[in-house]
Parts: C-alpha cells; sequence; structure tokens
C-alpha cells in the first residue's frame, strides 16, 4: 500500500467558526468540548478501502432533510491523489442517505484554503420508507477513498485553489 495522506484537525477557531455556521452554536464551552472528542477518520479493518468520518455531534435527519456536517477534519493530501467521499453503505442501504454532490472530492490543493482545507459533508435522508436517520456523536457516517488520477499530456492548468464547493470554477 503507498502512504500518501494525512489526517488532521483544523484548528479549534475554524471548526468553531464553521459549526457554529451549521448549528448556531454560541455556545463557546460546549463548542470547545466537541472540538476535543473529534476523532480522525481510520479503516475499520485492514482490507476495508474507505476511512470512516464520524459525526462530530449529534444529528436526526427526518426524511427530506439535509445537513452539511463540519467535520473538523482537513488531509494532506500527495499531488496526484484525491480522496472521494461517499456515504457509509449501511446508511445508504437503510435510509437512502445521500451525498448532496453525490461524490465528494477533495484535491490535493483544497488543504491549503483559507478554511483550512475543512472538509463538510452535506448528506440528505433520501429516504422511500418515511424512516428518520439519527446518528450520535463519534457514529461513523461518510467515507472516503483514496485514488490516483492522471492528468492530460498538454494540460496547462495554472490557477490556485482557495474555497471549497465550486472554487475552482470562479
Amino acid at each position: 500500500m503507498k502512504r500518501i495522506a494525512q489526517f488532521e484537525k483544523v484548528s479549534k477557531e475554524q471548526f468553531i467558526k464553521d459549526f457554529g455556521s451549521v448549528f448556531g452554536n454560541s455556545d463557546h464551552e460546549k463548542s470547545d468540548l466537541i472540538y476535543s472528542q473529534i476523532k480522525l477518520p481510520k479503516r475499520a479493518t485492514t482490507g476495508s478501502a474507505g476511512y470512516d468520518f464520524y459525526a462530530p455531534a449529534s444529528f436526526v435527519l427526518k426524511p427530506g432533510e439535509t445537513i452539511k456536517i463540519p467535520t473538523g477534519i482537513r488531509v494532506k493530501i500527495d499531488e496526484g491523489w484525491v480522496l472521494k467521499c461517499y456515504p457509509r453503505s449501511g446508511l445508504g442501504f437503510k435510509y437512502r442517505l445521500q451525498l448532496d454532490n453525490t461524490v465528494g472530492i477533495i484535491d490535493s490543493d483544497y488543504y491549503f484554503s483559507d478554511n483550512e482545507g475543512h472538509i463538510m459533508i452535506k448528506i440528505t435522508n433520501d429516504t422511500h420508507t418515511q424512516a428518520t436517520v439519527e446518528l450520535s456523536a463519534g457514529s461513523a457516517f461518510s467515507q472516503g477513498i483514496f485514488c490516483e488520477y492522471g492528468i492530460t499530456v498538454d494540460d496547462d492548468a495554472t490557477e490556485i485553489r482557495n474555497g471549497g464547493f465550486g472554487s475552482t470554477s470562479k
């Protein structure tokens, strides 16, 4: 196996800012506690391809509801590699839990963005059975898989990223 990446937490300040923008939490003591309990993504078994991402706080998603989860995680990835994010298979199977962008793509240069490369995962409960998804803090809800990629022989990209969703098309 090639070792090509390293997960890290974003700074406490970045996490509190992003967490507060989603959950409206101005309780810094609670935010500090949530930050201290963030778990770095890891594989469940030696044969697992995916690195599980864990919910930093508990949440409930009723049918049709969407939530953007600030994971508190960033990743330093070698050039020529990308992290692809998907819902956990069991949650997709049971609830049709889906990422809103279908597959999250974390490029190697995202690490250097103004938001510290904070990985946000936006999911929707797209159930057809009217089931509610309830996940407790620390539960695995998404998974990321590292993939190598190539570029064309005449590639001439020179732009530098600074941002997340849609930042490469500005």
